[in-house]
């Protein structure tokens, strides 16, 4: 989904840069120069691995609609316009939650995504593709899913996941380096070469393998708001609209780096279903069918 992408996305770069700035101000020789002092590089690595995390938060709504050329609808301007505003007001009032920004955003593909740093202050966007391509009700539907994520605090939740994830690849990463530095290049002082290079490819690596955790939260998530969407629209109208995802998203579609854009998630098998974002669209309707 483009809200989990650009999220990741940032964060990683961000942790990247904090770890440049941080090793060009020296902070890295404090922590290792009598040695590598595990307190306090967990609390270092907490600061940045949440610092990171929520800086991503605060940007996703800016960084969403540049990315993706969103356009917030200020005064509607027609009949569509109007109802996709009214359906959104009347779906935060059900879900208790502050009127978000509405917009539009210009693909052919069927999509729709959410995002902010608060309940109270969102962004629920569309493409076009999906008010040209979906029906008034099925399109309901993908609103009252994105609603949910908001009113649920979705993007707070995978923050703080987030943090955690960063906390421990930072910390684990800089453990790394120092043995590698150490053990390995038997540096006796400061912090060698070897240092900086193993902890910059150890954050890389443990941070994708990191992602696996994120994405099992993620997949959760879709299920609770397919619920969401269901409640604040009908069952019926949430599996009509998951089943034209399903018909329309075909994996000869979608070359692989788009594939966890789209609202369905794409499709993968094996050892790719670990970086979904989203669970399968057999799975997302049968979990709806059967809470019929």
């Amino acid at each position: 989904m483009k809200r989990i992408f650009l999220f990741l996305m940032t964060n990683l770069a961000i942790m990247l840069v904090l770890s440049v700035t941080v090793h060009l101000l020296g902070a890295d020789r404090f922590l290792t120069q009598n040695g590598l002092n595990l307190t306090s590089l967990l609390i270092f690595a907490a600061i940045f691995g949440f610092g990171g995390s929520f800086i991503s938060l605060l940007m996703s709504k800016w960084i969403a609609k540049r990315s993706m050329g969103a356009q917030v609808i200020e005064q509607p301007r027609t009949e569509t316009e109007r109802w996709l505003v009214e359906t959104v007001r009347r779906q935060a009032l059900q879900a208790g939650i502050g009127m978000p920004e509405v917009a539009i955003f210009d693909s052919p593909d069927v999509n729709a995504f959410a995002t902010g740093a608060s309940r109270n202050s969102a962004l629920v966007a569309v493409s076009s593709g999906l008010l040209h391509s979906m029906t008034r009700d099925e399109a309901e539907a993908v609103l009252g899913h994105e609603i949910t994520h908001v009113a649920n605090g979705d993007m707070v939740t995978l923050a703080l996941i987030q943090g955690v994830v960063n906390t421990f690849v930072i910390f684990l990463a800089r453990v790394i380096g120092y043995f590698v530095d150490r053990v390995v290049f038997k540096s006796e002082r400061d912090n060698g070469p070897a240092f900086w290079i193993a902890t910059i490819v150890a954050e890389l690596v443990l941070g994708i393998l990191a992602s696996t955790i994120v994405m099992w939260f993620s997949r959760q998530r879709e299920f609770r708001a397919d619920a969401g969407g269901a409640r604040l629209s009908e069952p019926r109208k949430m599996i009509a609209a998951l089943e034209r995802l399903q018909a329309q998203m075909h994996p000869a579609q979608l070359p692989d780096q788009l594939a966890a854009f789209g609202i369905s998630g794409g499709l993968a098998h094996g050892f790719k279903r670990l970086f979904m974002s989203h669970p399968p669209l057999a799975e997302r309707i049968a979990r709806l069918r059967a809470a019929q």
